[in-house]
């Protein structure tokens, strides 16, 4: 009886030792290590579903022992999405590893000073990062902008503003919300508490300075005019006078030619700040921080006017009359010029 049990017990400890040494077999590397493969690996998808598209990208030898590995190791429900960077040659278990660590492709998208949130979600789509609808339902849903504790003091309807304009390093498949988390996180860096406490000086609220600081933005790149366009709308802001600013107007249109006409300038919404006086409800794109500095450190002076000399600088003038004469000088003359 012992002699049976024994060849019994020896038997399936042979049938073990084969079935491990069969399993370890089909879990050798296979591939040249020159041979680089980018596996995407979409929401959801399996571990089954993984071993099969590995299997047949000639990566692994066998779909599934790599599952079998996969269970035994307690990954098959901890496979994370994206685009991985796989070589031939590799061990089965560095693959497994690679992709629930996570360790995906990262692309370096920038995003420019001065981009409207619309533009900021047209770079992402275009560089397949994100959807644009669903980016743009992320950035104006309020109950997702609570979550992002803003703190500026007023109610932000939606993110445009509060996307910082910098370079980012970001994979394919991550949630809009996480990609906007990210632009959020590093305008909160951004802002300090010195600043916070230079905008109660001035009498505004950083919501304010934000948008004072989109509009500064748009009507200047050179680094040298931030600040005195900023005096000048300050000095506007303090006399009550409208800031009469062209981009306010462009962001107000429902869709912009790149010709600002006459009749634009009377179009009834709160972004006409030729009708409407002091600054308008929100940001008009997101600023960089530089805008940022000069919204709430304007240079002193008495201008109240500037206009473009159609060379990228501008004219400032303290008397519509000095205003009334530069536009005639860079403005109509540049008119006859072209016509």
């Amino acid at each position: 009886m012992l002699k049976k049990v024994l060849i019994i017990v020896f038997g399936f400890l042979l049938l073990g030792f084969g079935c491990g040494f069969a399993v370890l077999n089909q879990l050798q590397p296979v591939g040249n290590s020159s041979r680089v493969t980018v596996l995407d690996i979409a929401e959801g998808a399996s571990l089954s579903e993984v071993a099969e598209r590995l299997h047949r990208q000639h990566l692994i030898k066998s779909d599934w022992a790599f599952v079998w590995m996969g269970r035994l190791a307690g990954s098959d429900r901890k496979i994370i999405p994206g685009e991985y960077e796989l070589r031939g040659g590799m061990d089965p278990s560095a693959i497994l590893e690679k992709i629930v660590k996570g360790e995906v492709i990262q692309y370096t998208v920038t995003i420019p000073e001065g981009f409207s949130v619309s533009q900021i979600a047209d770079v992402l789509h275009e560089q397949r990062l994100a959807d644009r609808e669903k980016f743009l339902r992320c950035a104006g849903d309020l109950i997702f902008i609570q979550t992002l504790s803003l703190s500026v003091d007023n109610r932000v309807e939606n993110l445009e503003g509060y996307l910082f304009p910098d370079t980012y390093q970001f994979a394919r498949h991550v949630a809009p919300e996480r990609l906007i988390a990210t632009m959020v996180s590093r305008f909160k860096q951004t802002v300090t508490e010195e600043h916070r406490r230079r905008a109660v000086e001035l009498g505004l609220s950083m919501h304010q300075v934000v948008t004072l600081a989109s509009v500064i933005e748009k009507e200047t790149a050179r680094p040298d005019e931030r600040t005195l366009i900023s005096g000048v709308f300050h000095n506007r802001l303090q006399k009550k006078i409208p800031l009469q600013s062209d981009p306010t107007v462009i962001y107000a249109l429902n869709a912009f030619d790149g010709n600002l006409r006459k009749k634009d300038l009377s179009i009834d919404s709160p972004y006409n700040t030729y009708r409407v006086v002091g600054l308008p409800p929100g940001p008009i794109a997101n600023p960089g921080s530089a805008a940022v500095h000069a919204a709430l450190y304007p240079a002193p002076s008495k201008y109240l006017y500037f206009v473009s000399r159609n060379d990228g600088s501008h004219e400032f003038s303290a008397t519509l009359a000095e205003h009334n004469r530069a536009v005639r000088k860079y403005q109509l003359r540049q008119r006859r010029r072209s016509s």
